[in-house]
């Protein structure tokens, strides 16, 4: 592989919150230090940065890769910098047992980014067997959790994360209380009362934390909530850092620049799960993401097709695709001030990383050659049939952005060239 100089950047280096004029040599794959290089590329002081490291992404393989498959999924994240996608389990069928997560390898070689895996918690994520954990680390998870699929039996919970914690294993949590949030389509209160929507309470996300926080502390697990989205919630989490629990937290574009007045006349694009939450939500929710307080950012990029979106809002299927959107739907955080790009990176590439214990985040000499190259302010309207995913449900439709990806790298091959394009 001949070596590449990328000059004439701004570098973003989420490891030591740099925002710098300068250039960064690649060869064999992997960030080296400067010198002459074979090929050299002007970035004509637009910004490089490391690859975004997107958890929860959903992909359809297998079973469901009329939504999405690995390929597609594959284009939308090179366009959108993403340069690793950790997919959830949550298929058809269920990635829990080795066979299956094999198999599911075995089509993400389709994708021209990196593509890493969950496996379920429990069999089918029924909630009531553990699956394989040690068996389906030897076979590539990265982490374990049943996402929306909340294990509502506490002994069934208690017994996977003393498994999980015997072995090292990450599990990722999905904190709601189960019983409250059944049948809910919509955050309660009085738009949901207006709408005549069934709702659910945010105390639905702070009680399952709870739960979720007092069996971590009596097992030690290495613990990932993959959504907190709610004020209340907040202090819980707080209280369990300052104690010392190996916890982290997440939350998805979407409940960081959209909350429930979106919803508007019925518009299912902007249903997802959990529910889009108020305004006072949302900006505690950003305000704990610059405190860092909540450690990642991520798409929850959850493809559905228009038979499943173009229904009553309350029979509507929940999720929105979010790969290619996530990176100028994250400026506007920067644009608002709630962070600085090297702090944006921190949640989007370097955090995500090295939770999961991957490669990447970071422009360090000896790191892969992961990168996306991209213009902050560039204005454009997002126009849904143009995003490559093969579902189109993106409730940014027709809405005013800023953030183009120029150029994405994996391993120092150029996977998206926008001026190619």
């Amino acid at each position: 592989m001949s070596s590449i100089l990328l000059t004439n950047a701004r570098l973003i280096d989420p490891v030591t919150g740099a925002d710098t004029h300068g250039e960064l040599r690649i060869e064999d794959g992997r960030i080296t230090d400067p010198g002459p290089a074979a090929q050299v590329i002007d970035c004509r002081g637009k910004c490089l940065a490391p690859g975004i490291v997107d958890i929860g992404v959903k992909v359809g393989e297998p079973g469901e890769r009329h939504k999405e498959s690995f390929r597609t999924a594959g284009i939308a994240a090179a366009r959108g910098g993403v340069t690793t996608m950790v997919c959830r389990p949550d298929t058809m069928p269920v990635i829990d047992s080795p066979e299956i997560l094999e198999h599911a390898r075995g089509r993400a070689g389709h994708s021209p980014v990196r593509v890493r895996h969950i496996a379920a918690l429990t069999r089918g994520r029924a909630g009531r067997e553990m699956v394989e954990i040690g068996f389906l680390r030897d076979a590539g998870a990265v982490a374990f959790s049943d996402g929306t699929h909340v294990v509502a039996d506490t002994k069934v919970l208690s017994r996977c994360l003393t498994y999980a914690r015997s072995l090292g294993a990450l599990v990722i949590g999905h904190p709601q209380d189960p019983g409250l949030s059944a049948g809910a389509c919509i955050t309660s209160g009085k738009f949901a009362s207006l709408r005549g929507l069934p709702g659910v309470s945010p105390l639905a996300e702070r009680m399952g934390l709870d739960r979720d926080l007092a069996l971590v502390e009596a097992t030690g697990v290495a613990y990932h909530m993959d959504q907190i989205t709610t004020a209340a919630a907040l202090p819980a989490l707080i209280r369990a850092k300052a104690s010392g629990l190996d916890v982290t937290a997440g939350t998805s574009i979407h409940h960081l620049t959209l909350n429930v007045l979106d919803v508007a006349d019925y518009r299912t694009f902007f249903k997802v799960m959990p529910p889009l939450r108020d305004e006072d939500d949302r900006m505690a929710v950003a305000g704990a993401l610059t405190d860092g307080v909540i450690d990642i950012i991520s798409s929850m990029h959850t493809p559905q097709d228009e038979e499943s979106k173009r229904l009553p809002f309350e029979e509507a299927a929940p999720g929105a695709v979010g790969l290619e959107t996530l990176l100028p739907a994250a400026m506007r955080l920067v644009k608002a001030g709630h962070l600085t790009l090297p702090e944006l990176w921190r949640a989007l590439s370097m955090n995500p990383a090295r939770r999961l214990g991957l490669e990447g985040g970071t422009l360090d000499a000896g790191a892969p050659a992961d990168l996306v190259l991209f213009d902050p302010d560039a204005p454009f309207v997002l126009d849904r049939f143009t995003l490559a995913s093969k579902s189109k449900n993106t409730p940014f439709d027709g809405a005013r952005m800023e953030g183009r990806v120029l150029a994405t790298w994996v391993a120092g091959t150029c996977v998206y060239d926008r001026a190619a394009t």
